[in-house]
């Protein structure tokens, strides 16, 4: 049990504490790292049971606590991540002795021989690594009607909320985080992965372009689409994270990009008048038909306020394109290209070698495996390997002209707007498509409690503008509620 000054601790300042609070604690003596992990281990312990957000606790977690303390005492603070821990999503290789499984029950004994590229970014800003996250089996492309947030190996997240949605396919990251389990966790996007959990979890997440963080040593699902991303409670505390893993890995040539953006001092874009003077487009025809009459008119309350914050609304902008005009079929061909190159590298006690090994053990393990089918991994497993397919082809080109060309570049330029504006994680589609940045962040919630988020979309490497915007929202709005404070509200209101 905790001792009774890290009891209060817990319960009076640990649930919504920032980076910078847990950094101001711990740099007057009032905190150690070892201590701030072992408040987090027993909201895990409190918490986790109901919502199965966190697969696995790290090991070494409170030995690398107590050695960054040391570090502190010696030395002051690497970053402003010194001694915070985070979460990773289990698609992420981690050399500590946690398994590395994508949720999956056929990788339940894989351990990474090395970090991920991401990992060692954390760990060398002195991050401790608490543990992984649940997620969404196979990053949601294991079954076309598999539960956002379940996984074979660790059951069902949950949302700290009450019963909606949690999101996927970063859906134990969000559940976590929002629930107060970590300062941050680490989340991963193909098509919306990171900005639907945050929306559905009220919290603030970064899709950065694809190429600012490295993919190198997490489970992959497509090529072009894939990006690593961080998921917090407040803009600052996603901007910090972000900073770290924003650089250039040679073992992932596009992060190339990411080069002139490795010196970039993110946290001076947390302006509170960042909007003054923005001008923002509302594709309407994009969200108008999927969300509903109250959904409606949160989004518009919204709008209002981005006015009062000095915004310039061009709304109901048309983007030449609707998402469903995307398709998945970029997905469906890179898949099983991208997942048999990674599974091959791994060491080779792995016994799980190629995506039809997966399919084989689901196969042997119907009970444990197969509540939703693997429909989706057989389709992808049936594709040929070698990208050459015309379907493919033309998925790719089509996706690539009709996203960034023409829903984006040509939009943004037309209507000489600077960024768009959507409700949740609507537009996901063409961010992910065209490989382009979005963030959302908390506004309001439904009657029922369910959050409700703003997304900011912008053209590629706008990262900066991007985080300026959302903080200055935040700033104004405060949309952010714990979730006890909602189940309340929501419980006076019924009764």
């Amino acid at each position: 049990m905790l001792n009774e000054a890290l009891q209060q601790l817990s319960q009076k300042w640990l649930e919504e504490a920032t980076i910078r609070d847990m950094q101001t604690k711990m740099n007057e003596g009032q905190l150690t790292s070892e201590e701030l992990t072992l408040l987090y281990l027993d909201a895990i312990r409190q918490k986790n049971n109901e919502l199965k957000a966190v697969l696995e606790i790290n090991p070494q977690a409170l030995q690398s606590a107590c050695a960054l303390d040391e570090e502190r005492r010696e030395k002051g603070p690497r970053s402003l991540l010194h001694g915070i821990p985070v979460l990773l999503k289990d698609n992420m290789n981690t050399a500590d002795g946690m398994h590395t499984s994508c949720g999956s029950l056929a990788m339940q004994d894989f351990h990474a021989a090395e970090d991920a590229f991401l990992v060692c970014k954390l760990r060398e800003a002195g991050a401790v690594i608490l543990g992984k996250t649940n997620m969404t089996e196979w990053a949601n492309f294991m079954s076309d009607r598999m539960t956002n947030g379940w996984s074979s190996r660790g059951g069902q997240v949950l949302n700290p909320y009450g019963s909606f949605d949690v999101g996927g396919s970063s859906s134990g990251s969000a559940a976590a985080i929002a629930a107060n389990m970590a300062a941050v966790a680490i989340g991963t996007e193909t098509s919306g992965s990171i900005i639907n959990p945050s929306a559905q979890n009220a919290l603030v997440g970064i899709k950065p372009t694809v190429g600012m963080i490295s993919r190198n040593g997490i489970i992959p699902l497509s090529f072009t689409q894939d990006t690593a991303g961080p998921m917090a409670r407040t803009v600052e505390d996603a901007a910090i994270t972000f900073g770290v893993l924003v650089g250039y890995d040679k073992a992932d040539p596009i992060t190339r990009k990411a080069v002139r953006y490795q010196e970039t001092d993110w946290l001076s874009a947390l302006r509170k008048d960042a909007l003054n003077d923005v001008r923002i487009g509302i594709p309407r025809k994009i969200f108008e038909r999927e969300i509903s009459s109250e959904q409606t008119d949160l989004f518009n309350q919204a709008l209002e306020q981005l006015k009062l914050a000095g915004a310039i609304i061009k709304d109901d902008i048309d983007l030449g394109a609707m998402e469903d005009d995307l398709g998945y079929d970029v997905l469906l061909y890179e898949f099983k290209v991208a997942l048999n190159q990674y599974l091959a590298q791994t060491p080779d006690t792995n016994k799980i070698r190629s995506l039809k090994d997966i399919i084989e053990y689901n196969t042997n393990h119907p009970d444990e495996t197969l509540r939703f089918g693997q429909v989706m991994l057989e389709k992808v497993e049936r594709t040929s390997g070698t990208l050459t397919e015309p379907a493919y082809l033309e998925a790719l080109l089509r996706n690539r002209h009709l996203a960034k060309e023409t829903a984006l570049d040509k939009a943004l330029d037309e209507n000489e707007i600077d960024v768009l504006v959507l409700p949740q994680d609507h537009g996901c589609s063409f961010s992910a498509a065209a490989g382009y940045p979005a963030i959302t962040v908390p506004s309001a919630f439904t009657e029922k409690g369910e959050p409700f988020c703003l997304t900011f979309c912008g053209p590629a490497f706008s990262e900066y503008d991007l985080i300026g915007y959302a903080y200055a929202y935040e700033q104004k709005i405060q949309g952010r509620k714990k979730p006890s404070e909602i189940k309340a509200s929501s419980s006076k209101e019924s009764s």
